[in-house]
């Protein structure tokens, strides 16, 4: 009985130790367990803050990507009406340089034409005198000659020089017997004195216009109903009455010559074929 009492004793000793030992073992896998557990639990929370970070990120990428697209259509829109407008400034400019070739196209041919107007007079009249102009201006043909050349100092008695000359200038105007001529005197500033029916430079200007209008028709066979007598006194200077010589280029006898603007371009258009 005694053996029996310390055998069970024994036995009991040994099943004491046992469970301590797996007691602690399990302790100890318990603890890593929970190590590995409180491990993965901080890795988890800091994945789902990198989540809920990365998770803003795309919605702000997405809002920014979205606003890009917005912005795309606004630019496609701005470009094609950019493209729209400078397409049309293009044409505005091209419409532009051509009114301007055509301006100086129309310029160079008016030269030519004055040119060729200016050239034909010349070589009827026959004249290369610095006292003797002909010259074009706004489709009027004018034919400027010196006082010094027509007439003496205060008179409107026409000379004899003076009638060679118009003797060509009646062959230009019998040459155009369709044409209207103005003959316009000129004179200086200083007042006419002189006895008889002149009264200032306005009678002596008109005079001496009616003067050569009565040796063109008179001598020179040109008809009556070509011409017309203008005076212009002193109101028209050619420059300013400041000395003798301005005032000599100032008395001056024009004769214009008017024709209609078909006619004008009829006979420009037969001096620019003699030119070919």
């Amino acid at each position: 009985m005694k053996k029996v009492v310390i055998a069970l004793s024994v036995l009991a000793l040994l099943t004491s130790c046992v469970s301590k030992k797996k007691y602690a073992a399990l302790e100890a896998k318990n603890k890593e367990t929970q190590d590995l557990l409180n491990t993965a639990t901080v890795k988890l929370n800091s994945c789902l803050e990198e989540k809920a970070g990365l998770t803003a990120r795309v919605e702000g990428l997405k809002e920014q990507n979205q606003g890009l697209i917005s912005t795309s259509k606004d630019l496609t829109m701005l470009t094609a009406k950019g493209a729209e407008n400078l397409e049309k400034s293009l044409e505005s400019l091209k419409e532009k340089d051509l009114k301007i070739s055509r301006l100086q196209d129309a310029l160079t041919r008016k030269d030519s034409v004055t040119l060729a107007v200016v050239t034909s007079l010349k070589s009827v009249v026959g004249l290369n005198d610095e006292d003797i102009e002909i010259n074009v201006e706004k489709g009027v043909v004018f034919i400027s000659i010196s006082d010094k050349m027509l007439f003496k100092t205060g008179s409107y008695n026409v000379t004899d020089r003076a009638k060679s000359v118009l003797a060509k200038v009646a062959k230009v105007v019998n040459d155009k017997p369709d044409f209207e001529c103005m003959v316009e005197g000129h004179t200086d500033n200083v007042p006419y004195i002189g006895n008889g029916v002149l009264l200032d430079n306005w009678d002596l200007s008109v005079k001496r216009s009616t003067s050569i209008i009565r040796v063109l028709t008179n001598e020179l066979g040109v008809k009556p109903e070509q011409l017309v007598a203008a005076g212009r006194s002193s109101y028209v200077p050619l420059v300013p009455n400041t000395s003798a010589e301005n005032r000599a280029k100032n008395r001056r006898t024009r004769i214009l010559v008017l024709p209609k603007i078909d006619q004008f371009y009829d006979m420009v258009e037969k001096e620019m074929k003699k030119q070919k």
